[in-house]
């Protein structure tokens, strides 16, 4: 049997996956999976203006920083910081383990987020437009 392949918009396969995903998820780790996905977004206001954003995924127990996003004008202010702790008190809340964070090895972002606790995981070569990345992580219980 040959089977076409088409390029389609999420919402094309939303109920496919919802009647196929848990199954699918059991078989691929060996054992029953209740999989609960979530993002959450946090945002740091000075008035009504948002000095910086952030937006973590929670999953399986697991909760990945998506994005840390400071304004200029607010940077070492400790903004960035209050966003990720405001972001381990949620993950806390959905009983996770520990948060992730992909950054480029080295770098600034690898810095911060060592001095929020984070430790590296483990590093991808050539991950993210061709720069090593490294995984740190957090744990929170």
């Amino acid at each position: 049997m040959r089977y076409e392949i088409v390029r389609v918009a999420p919402e094309a396969v939303a109920e496919f996956v919802r009647g196929h995903e848990r199954a699918a998820r059991s078989a691929f780790y060996g054992f029953p999976v209740i999989w609960h996905e979530q993002a959450y977004d946090l945002a740091a206001m000075d008035g009504e203006r948002v000095a910086g954003t952030a937006r973590i995924r929670v999953a399986a127990s697991l909760a990945h920083v998506e994005r840390v996003v400071v304004a200029p004008e607010h940077r070492k202010r400790g903004v960035g910081r209050a966003l990720l702790a405001s972001a381990s008190d949620a993950a806390n809340y959905y009983n996770c383990h520990k948060m992730t964070v992909l950054v480029p090895l080295g770098g600034a972002a690898q810095r911060f987020f060592e001095r929020c606790d984070f430790h590296q995981e483990a590093v991808l070569p050539q991950h993210t437009f061709k720069l090593d990345m490294a995984v740190l992580r957090k744990f929170l219980l």
